[in-house]
């Protein structure tokens, strides 16, 4: 019989921290213009909501890096929309992770809607022809000029990051791997970046030592919701930032607040009301831009348009 001992030498020994990090060690890494966090936006659903968003940007001063768009899937957007918001983020320096739609909710099949089995699988698609339809709404939002996308079946993951290195697609696409894969430890980031993921949504609840392991088990960068859905677990870890930014550095500020995600992403939620609630993520940027600048002015934020976003190409 192998001791904890043993086992946890062997994690080791694959790269996996044997244990969670509890001193909390400073991350080494940075983002390549040498800053520790950036700002993500989620749900930009429109490209009234993506210009709402941008103009509160400039009235706050905060840059923004990321836009997590069309959460309630892109099948809602016509291409003028969509050749839209890319303009926009292309004009501004803004990396587009896009989400494709309709997705697992609308499929034929109901065990996700079970509250037991349903609720543990997660938001893995179901059957190759669903896996063609999303590659194919990737190809329309590619069309448009977006290069950033939003996966949460690592089968997908693997295809989409095969036909990125043989040039199916274009090889600056960046794909971000969604809170939905639901990985929370070391060893399911590593996978996951082994299957090409280039940034990592862990759960909204991972706390600071296994944010500190998960760091020091993969390079890609970490987004970490400061701000979630209520329905998601609703927290709040605005004041965390500081000691989030020095474990898991270089990472993403996630802010995504409200009740559920159906209630905001559903297509009849008009556009006012997005373009409201956006300028009040943006608010909540800034916040976490004085809580940084107050408890860890050492850690660094970047500024607007870094380099090595993959920005769209209208």
């Amino acid at each position: 019989m192998h001791s904890l001992n043993q086992i946890r030498d062997f994690m080791e020994s694959m790269g996996v921290p044997g244990r969670d990090l509890w001193d909390l060690p400073d991350s080494p890494m940075r983002f390549p213009d040498g800053a520790h966090w950036r700002v993500e936006i989620s749900g930009v659903e429109r490209a009234s909501t993506m210009a709402a968003m941008i103009d509160e940007s400039h009235k706050r001063d905060i840059p923004i890096h990321r836009a997590i768009a069309t959460v309630g899937g892109s099948t809602f957007l016509d291409m003028a929309e969509l050749r839209d918001m890319a303009q926009m983020a292309h004009d501004e320096g803004i990396e587009i992770i896009m989400a494709m739609g309709h997705r697992k909710a609308w499929d034929v099949g109901s065990k996700e809607m079970s509250n037991w089995e349903g609720e543990m699988w997660g938001a893995r698609l179901r059957g190759s022809d669903n896996v063609s339809y999303w590659l194919a709404d990737m190809m329309r939002n590619m069309e448009a000029g977006i290069r950033g996308f939003l996966v949460y079946d690592e089968g997908v993951l693997s295809i989409v990051n095969r036909m990125r290195e043989e040039g199916f697609v274009p090889r600056e696409t960046v794909f971000k791997c969604s809170v939905f894969a639901g990985h929370c430890s070391p060893a399911g980031a590593r996978v996951v970046e082994s299957l090409g993921a280039n940034t990592f949504n862990p759960s909204s609840d991972v706390s600071l030592p296994i944010l500190a392991a998960i760091r020091k088990a993969v390079q890609m960068t970490l987004d970490v919701y400061v701000a979630i859905v209520d329905s998601m677990g609703g927290e709040y870890r605005v004041m965390e930032t500081p000691e989030i930014a020095r474990v898991a550095a270089p990472c993403y500020f996630k802010i995504e607040p409200g009740k559920s995600e159906p209630d905001i992403y559903k297509p009849w939620v008009t556009e006012d009301w997005h373009a409201d609630f956006v300028r009040e993520k943006v608010k909540m940027a800034d916040v976490i831009r004085e809580v940084m600048s107050r408890h860890a002015p050492q850690l660094a934020l970047s500024g607007r348009h870094p380099a090595d976003l993959s920005v769209p190409r209208p």
